[in-house]
């Protein structure tokens, strides 16, 4: 039953952010008065965006293709919108944010039952990292951004290792985790953790490759991340960050469209692919992503230093 609200959210979240986006962009393409940052009316604004519809479709496809696999969405885009001079700067954090809501609801729903997860196990993480996101952001948003990722660096480094002499069967890690349940510490350690990491999501840390070796550590089967991280994610943006943004209404209407139908269809694919594939090399993967990521902070710490 359960398992069945999960999905349901995931369709409301769904159809709220079309619907959502849907008004706001006939309310944005109805102004007569020139944007002050364009200098374009509504119309003449959504025209000049439409024309770069294919490509962002295509960004849309093969960026939420990774965002599956756990490499995450984010970052891919943005390099894509510059490159291509698609989206423009001011709108990329709002593009982002609107467009890849859907995607990530789309995930959601089709990873809701990719394994056999215990109940408890994958709503008290859920919970744990939306809490953690809402009430601790405030608090979180004054960390020193360097020192953050520095410390993302190390410990997905370090965990990335552990995982990489598990598939290996090196050392005294153990093998591959196949349980389907936590309970006691591992239930508390687990919830704690993706508080910690829901919080962390406010100072732009992301929560996917950090939930996916959190998972594996703790004897879960790595399948088990997928589920957990994504419906994390996804009631985070569905009926939070998603709104918000498209409220606000600095985002590209055109492109956010493209993000949406187009991350749809990446994650659909990549959702067939990983479903097809054995848990060894599945585990393989995610300790790539890790490793990835884990390189990702270190150079956002050393060449951004404490900024925003």
């Amino acid at each position: 039953m359960s398992l069945y609200i999960l999905k349901g959210l995931c369709i409301v979240g769904i159809v709220l952010n079309l619907f959502l986006m849907y008004r706001k962009m006939k309310e944005m393409r109805a102004v007569t008065e020139p944007d002050p940052v364009f200098g374009l009316t509504g119309e003449e604004l959504w025209q000049q965006q439409k024309k770069h519809n294919v490509y962002n479709f295509i960004v849309g496809v093969i960026m939420n293709f990774g965002d599956t696999l756990g490499i995450g969405s984010f970052a891919g885009s943005s390099a894509a919108f510059k490159i291509g001079k698609s989206v423009d700067d001011i709108n990329v954090p709002g593009t982002l944010n609107v467009g890849d809501t859907v995607p990530v609801l789309f995930e959601a729903f089709l990873f809701f039952g990719f394994v056999d997860l215990d109940t408890l196990t994958l709503v008290s993480m859920i919970v744990a990292s939306v809490l953690g996101s809402i009430l601790m952001a405030g608090v979180v948003s004054k960390l020193d951004r360097k020192h953050v990722r520095i410390a993302m660096f190390i410990g997905l480094f370090l965990l990335g290792s552990v995982m990489l002499c598990k598939v290996l069967a090196i050392g005294p890690f153990g093998t591959i985790g196949t349980a389907l349940k936590l309970t006691g510490v591992k239930l508390i350690i687990a919830v704690v953790v993706n508080f910690v990491l829901g919080a962390l999501m406010s100072v732009g840390v992301g929560l996917y490759a950090p939930c996916m070796a959190l998972c594996s550590l703790l004897g879960l089967n790595v399948g088990a991340a997928f589920p957990v991280m994504m419906g994390s994610c996804a009631f985070l943006m569905a009926f939070g960050n998603g709104p918000k943004f498209i409220k606000e209404g600095r985002y590209d209407m055109a492109a956010s469209w493209m993000q949406a139908f187009g991350g749809a269809i990446g994650v659909f694919i990549a959702y067939k692919f990983v479903s097809s594939i054995p848990l060894k090399i599945l585990t393989i993967i995610v300790v790539c992503v890790v490793y990835v990521t884990a390189a990702m902070f270190l150079h956002d710490a050393i060449k951004k230093g404490s900024a925003a």
